[in-house]
């Protein structure tokens, strides 16, 4: 784990390839009958003679992988499968859960330790003591006495618990003495936990106790907790830097809900964060010279220009097009001829139905030709002439038939006329009231600030409690037990329940006045809370007029004052918890801030609730332990509690296990010290092979012989091992 410099910031390890390590000689242990040790781990297989001062060790796993490149099928152990990433995902252990089931690959992972020590006669001519867990089911039992018997042919196998090992060798008698030690252990697995007590030196195994929550489970609670905390996480993170992460960082907490209250106050969380530094990788930046960001300017430049001449030829030659149209249909109109059929078959021919239609295209294309002649955007007239409407004075008594058509024509185009004009006419009022109101601000502005400046931030925070009470309204409509949704519910009974005017009451002339009033029909808004209503668009509108001036006129008022930023406002406590890298910062988007999680995903020991499991924590496990000894016996037990596994190093478990067993024990009962396997991780091992050293070991081991007369199920009872199916 290395740190940069004094900060909190830690990089996860690059892995190493593995090296190739040469098989031992197996000459000095050749026809010596020398016991071998195999400590079978879930995580880890160790193995090695008894007479070696530290076992061989491997990740458990194998994969069969089919190498491409030359063809061929490989079968990889251990750390090898590191070497293929294709291997990875092919990887298999012996172990499901905490049950040995997988017995090809248990076979594979065996013949690689006999292998590694050198073995290379028929048999294995040794006797074998071999881990099993906590009353292990017979099947697993059966099945490895049968690989062990039958395939390897070894003298003699006894079975032993991993954890009463481990205490054997930090609690071994002296020479020659029987082992009589007392204790309570507490053993932490990779798929589970487990609580023997100890007695005159045997194991109470009729009142030890299992949770299903260890190692493993923690590592996929914590990495979930990240998945879920960074859920667009640029790096896929892998269950092997979630156990470095649990392994390096996470820690007991005492007290845990006490924690928790800490980490409430941003500095704190800040002060208790641990950074996790992923790799990544800075994108290259082709960086050009100035000669080269001159020419690109100058191209971009002439690119512009072309593109302007072509619009502008463009623009010219509609220009021409719409000039000889007006030019044309000018002098169809000044040659209009005497005799109406000929004219109006001369419209026809041009396509127009009558002498209205072609005085609109005239004008049309004159209000085209001057707006493009003078480049008028808007598109405005600077003079709209009143069309004539002739006949529209003219009885109809006076108008033939089509007469009193055009006059009806003329009729409706007046009428859009006037329409347009008082359009305008309103519009012109508008402006003229919008500059006024312009002035008078301007005025009050320049004349008092201070006053001007205080009123817009009133309307700004009116309006803005308007917004927040309508989205509160909102949200307690989705709570059917609320008080708005009951309001809602009642309002919808009430519409349901109203009396409708009965027919003969409307024959008689009674009516429905629902709608009358404007305000009947606040109720549809009440009912329908998620519609965006005319109000909440015309309230958003003024809210940001009035931001914008305030932003332009009130150097007091920043952008951070503004609705937009206030309500997408991070708490101090959410920034500390998940803090936020300005956008483009690869470095800071390729790191985890472990907070909580440090403390949460260790507390699931104590309450596996927290993850869904549905089990006792070590606390109520403890206590239901302790509770079937006399007083004697549990004053003997809690004199040495001892924890061993790889997760009885984290930070805190001692103090945890102490603060647990102190409240459940009487006032004048003496709690020892919490007692750490000196070396959590080969103990058991290490105890393994001091007790295959002793005439003892002889005597408990099944033999070939037996196992044909018993069966594979039968072993005998000793106090290092299960007691299920014993002799």
């Amino acid at each position: 784990m290395d740190e940069a410099g004094t900060s909190n910031i830690f990089y996860v390890p690059t892995p190493s390839l593995p090296s190739i390590t040469p098989p031992d000689s197996y000459d000095r242990f050749r026809s010596q009958s020398v016991p071998l040790i195999i400590d079978n781990g879930s995580s880890n297989l160790r193995f090695g003679f008894s007479t070696s001062a530290s076992p061989q060790s491997s990740p458990n796993v194998i994969a069969k992988y089919k190498e491409r490149k030359f063809n061929q099928s490989l079968l990889l152990f251990g750390d090898a499968i590191d070497t293929e990433s294709g291997a990875k995902s092919q990887g298999k252990t012996p172990w499901e859960g905490d049950v040995l089931l997988n017995f090809d690959a248990m076979e594979h992972a065996l013949d690689y330790a006999f292998v590694r020590l050198g073995i290379d006669a028929e048999g294995i001519d040794h006797p074998v003591l071999m881990t099993e867990r906590l009353c292990s089911p017979l099947h697993s039992r059966a099945l490895t006495s049968e690989l062990m018997f039958e395939q390897y042919s070894v003298p003699s196998l006894t079975y032993c618990v991993d954890s009463v090992m481990s205490f054997y060798h930090n609690n071994k008698p002296i020479s020659g003495s029987t082992f009589s030690a007392d204790g309570l252990v507490v053993s932490f697995n990779t798929a589970s936990t487990s609580v023997i007590p100890i007695l005159n030196g045997k194991g109470v195994l009729s009142h030890a106790k299992r949770i299903p929550w260890g190692t493993q489970q923690s590592t996929e609670y914590l990495l979930k907790l990240i998945q879920l905390k960074y859920s667009s996480f640029p790096t896929r993170v892998t269950s092997v830097q979630a156990s470095w992460m649990l392994h390096n960082f996470c820690s007991f907490a005492t007290d845990y809900p006490a924690v928790l209250r800490s980490l409430k106050i941003p500095a704190n969380m800040r002060a208790a964060e641990r950074i996790i530094q992923f790799p990544f990788t800075i994108p290259v930046v082709e960086e050009k010279t100035e000669e080269e960001l001159t020419r690109i300017a100058e191209k971009r430049k002439e690119q512009g220009k072309k593109l302007q001449e072509l619009a502008a030829k463009s623009r010219m030659e509609k220009l021409a097009k719409k000039e000889t149209d007006l030019q044309y249909l000018t002098s169809l109109k000044e040659g209009k001829s005497e005799n109406k059929h000929e004219w109006m078959h001369v419209l026809q021919v041009e396509g127009f139905d009558d002498d209205a239609a072609l005085d609109e295209t005239i004008r049309k294309l004159e209000v085209d030709v001057k707006r493009a002649r003078k480049k008028d955007p808007d598109g405005q007239d600077d003079v709209i002439e009143e069309p004539s409407f002739p006949l529209i004075d003219v009885p109809d008594a006076d108008l033939d038939e089509e007469g009193i058509k055009e006059k009806k024509k003329q009729k409706l185009m007046k009428a859009g006329f006037d329409a347009r004009a008082r359009a305008r006419r309103e519009k012109e009022k508008e402006r003229e009231e919008k500059e006024a109101e312009d002035r008078r601000e301007e005025g009050e502005r320049e004349n008092n600030f201070d006053d001007w400046a205080a009123r817009l931030r009133r309307e700004q925070e009116t309006i803005m409690t308007k917004i927040k009470e309508r989205g509160r309204r909102k949200a307690a409509l989705s709570d059917r037990k609320s008080a708005a949704a009951q309001a809602r519910m009642k309002n919808i009974a009430s519409l349901a329940a109203d009396e409708r005017v009965s027919k003969k009451k409307r024959k008689a002339g009674a009516e429905d006045m629902f709608g009358a009033d404007d305000e009947d029909w606040q109720i549809y808004r009440k009912l329908n809370a998620a519609a965006v209503s005319s109000d909440e668009e015309d309230e958003f509108n003024q809210l940001r007029i009035i931001e914008s001036k305030l932003l332009m006129y009130d150097p007091t008022f920043t952008a951070q004052h503004t609705h937009a930023s206030i309500t997408s406002q991070r708490s101090a406590l959410i920034s500390a918890f998940r803090p936020l890298y300005e956008e483009g910062d690869i470095e800071g988007s390729a790191r985890i801030h472990l907070n909580t999680e440090r403390w949460r995903v260790c507390e699931t020991y104590f309450s596996p609730g927290m993850a869904g499991v549905d089990s006792a924590g070590l606390g109520e496990v403890l206590q239901s332990i302790l509770a079937r000894f006399t007083e004697a016996e549990k004053a003997r037990l809690v004199k040495n509690v001892f924890i061993t596994g790889g997760p009885s190093q984290f930070p805190g478990l001692q103090e945890r296990l102490y603060g647990t067993l102190r409240p459940i024990l009487p006032p004048e009962m003496h709690l020892g010290d919490i007692v750490r396997a000196a070396d959590p991780s080969l103990d058991a091992w290490k105890g393994m092979a001091s007790f295959a050293n002793t005439d003892e070991f002889h005597q408990v081991g099944v033999t070939a012989e037996e196992y044909q007369e018993w069966g594979p199920e039968r072993i005998k009872r000793w106090w290092g091992g299960n007691c299920n199916s014993a002799v």
